[in-house]
């Protein structure tokens, strides 16, 4: 069985992330490719399409979001993610029981002795009237029904778990500040869920195109799905299987891009929250475990060499890069040249500035 090492393992993530070539893909398609960004800073999907598509316009990603043809909800692992219209509709249902588990881990005590059916049966009266709510004007509706609750636990159930909602525009539009408002995604999008729970095996396969190739952990972690050990299973067959260097089983798509480990990587800068690195049970084949912290935090990173190898904020227009490690002079170079296009995206052309404090 063939080993893949490290290196291996990153070239194949930054292949599949469109992170080693920027793609020349319609923005929708792109988004659909990814399975989805994590998108709970509503402005980082922005950074991180640039980072992976040549001339990506972010009126275009606006455009989409405004239009209805990608919708930002609660789903993967319980967080805000911006996908299709298509695949929210698709998986939103498979996801139900892990959302609902999610939240209740967080409030079981808050939510203890609420009928969670009765409370969706609420939350869907107050949202009839088809006016878009605030998670906390929706908790405040029915909060008279379970006073001992407490608004948050009930807004939180209700918005993340027992009713599919979109957050509406402008929430996510390019350079836009907005609220979160919810409506039910059949009120948004025109079209109800899936009332199935859909095809795992079309679920796992959508994951390797993107992130593989990966063990069922990798899986798990990206989705935060249970159960999907027996889909992998039973496509078996279908799939080819290889081992990293701790001996873990990593399945994969056949013909599926499996780079050159020595294909030079060029800098990439990735928002807050990534799924290149959040992806992964074992993030090793992106980010050093000293450093996984930063992933988890909100840290926005820079791959060097397809390695986390600096963080990077913006101060006064400024693209500020604090590294991780020493550079070297061709690869600060090379961090300059990237940060010089970041800045200008940024700040639409009006700023070319790059600073890289010292390590």
């Amino acid at each position: 069985m063939t080993v893949l090492d490290a290196r291996a393992l990153n070239r194949a993530t930054l292949a599949r992330q469109l992170l080693l070539d920027r793609a020349d893909l319609p923005v929708r398609d792109a988004v659909a490719h990814l399975a989805g960004l994590q998108a709970q800073e509503p402005q980082e999907p922005f950074t991180g399409l640039w980072s992976r598509l040549r001339a990506f316009d972010p009126a275009a990603l606006s455009g989409l979001l405004t239009g209805r043809h990608v919708v930002r909800t609660h789903l993967m692992r319980r967080t805000v993610h911006l996908l299709t219209a298509d695949d929210v509709l698709a998986w939103r249902t498979r996801f139900d029981t892990m959302l609902r588990q999610r939240v209740l881990g967080t409030y079981r005590r808050e939510l203890d002795g609420v009928d969670l059916d009765e409370l969706a049966a609420a939350g869907r009266a107050v949202l009839a009237d088809g006016e878009p709510r605030s998670m906390g004007e929706l908790a405040r509706a029915v909060a008279d029904r379970w006073p001992s609750a407490g608004p948050r636990p009930l807004g939180e159930m209700l918005i993340a778990a027992l009713i599919p909602v979109a957050q509406l525009p402008p929430r996510g539009v390019w350079r836009t500040k907005g609220g979160v408002r919810n409506l039910p995604l059949e009120s948004w999008l025109g079209r109800e869920p899936s009332p199935a729970a859909g095809d795992d095996r079309a679920l796992v396969r959508r994951y390797l195109a993107a992130y593989g190739p990966a063990a069922t952990a990798d899986l798990r972690a990206w989705s935060g799905l249970t159960g999907l050990p027996a889909t992998v299973k039973a496509l078996r067959e279908e799939l080819v299987v290889f081992r990293d260097e701790r001996g873990r089983e990593l399945l994969d798509l056949p013909g599926a891009p499996l780079p050159d480990p020595d294909t030079p990587a060029p800098v990439r800068f990735l928002p807050a929250f990534d799924n290149a690195i959040l992806g992964y049970d074992d993030r090793t084949r992106v980010i050093d475990d000293v450093h996984r912290g930063l992933s988890v935090a909100g840290e926005r990173v820079a791959l060097v060499d397809g390695r986390v190898s600096a963080t990077w904020t913006v101060d006064d227009a400024t693209v500020v890069v604090r590294p991780l490690r020493r550079l070297s002079k061709p690869e600060r170079a090379d961090v300059v040249e990237e940060g010089t296009g970041l800045a200008k995206f940024l700040s639409d052309g009006e700023s070319d500035r790059v600073c890289i404090e010292p390590a």
